[in-house]
């Protein structure tokens, strides 16, 4: 995870409670009303929420730009916020509404963040990457080496902020400085890569040192090439981190879809361990 901006710009959250799958607005309901039951928002136009797939919390803005908005669970002053990935937004993983049960069970918030960068704006915005290497799964890809050459040139034209060819990223617009930043060696982005060196990864994470971290890997990340040694790259990067806690989740796959217990668990043990006491409201 990534540490949040200042909250010193930040709106508290005075909005009405809201259900929320996707995001599902509801208007003053009745109490009692059942779980699974459809409810009518916007006249006649009714929406059929699966209750497994839903949270009840606070929709808000916490900054005046329209991509800066939060959804929060729980009423609680100390807060886990959780940033996702690149593509990711809102519920962007199967743990989040285990985690939110087990956060409110601990008496903490969970607040998950839109940024200008979530979904498709990671090209075209600045730098958001869960810790895994970009430039590594990328270099598996033919595409990507005339890519990066091209974004290579682009750049020292000037034409950095100028988008890509759809073919370098057909899954959102990118711009010749995100795709360098993501795909090219020492890139800015490069920051989890098993070839770096110790001193490269220490340049890069060692800037978390004081701060209690815990790295959750996916010892089976589809997004990881076969040929990286996980357990040794994990073990570098928490000693980067200035002795980061380690949590290795054998099989588990990069969004541990498939392993959201253990990785429910090992997020609530490490705030029970690490987590402040006392915060303040960071919304307020």
């Amino acid at each position: 995870m990534k540490s949040s901006s200042s909250s010193s710009s930040l709106s508290s959250p005075t909005s009405s409670s809201s259900w929320f799958s996707g995001i599902v607005r509801v208007r003053n309901g009745k109490p009692g009303t059942p779980r699974n039951q459809a409810t009518p928002i916007a006249g006649d136009r009714i929406v059929s929420v699966n209750s497994k797939e839903r949270m009840k919390g606070v929709l808000f803005k916490y900054g005046p730009k329209p991509a800066q908005v939060a959804f929060r669970t729980g009423y609680f002053q100390q807060q886990v916020i959780f940033i996702g990935g690149l593509t990711d937004g809102f519920l962007a993983t199967e743990y989040l509404e285990p985690l939110s049960v087990a956060l409110e069970n601990e008496k903490w918030s969970l607040v998950q963040l839109l940024l200008s960068s979530s979904y498709s704006g990671y090209g075209i915005s600045s730098l958001q990457q869960a810790p895994v290497s970009d430039r590594e799964y990328r270099a598996t890809l033919p595409e990507t080496a005339s890519m990066i050459d091209l974004a290579s040139t682009m750049i020292n034209e000037g034409r950095g902020m100028d988008l890509m060819p759809r073919e370098a990223n057909p899954d959102a617009p990118i711009t010749a400085y995100r795709y360098h930043s993501l795909c090219a060696y020492m890139g800015d982005d490069d920051m989890f890569s098993s070839d770096l060196t110790d001193d490269q990864l220490r340049l890069r994470l060692g800037h978390m040192s004081n701060t209690p971290c815990q790295v959750i890997f996916s010892m089976a990340d589809e997004y990881v090439p076969e040929y990286v040694d996980k357990k040794a790259l994990v073990d570098r990067l928490c000693k980067a981190l200035g002795g980061a806690e380690k949590v290795e989740v054998e099989w588990g796959n990069h969004s541990l879809s498939n392993r959201v217990e253990e990785a429910v668990q090992a997020i609530i043990d490490f705030v029970n361990r690490e987590g402040p006491k006392g915060w303040d409201d960071p919304w307020n």
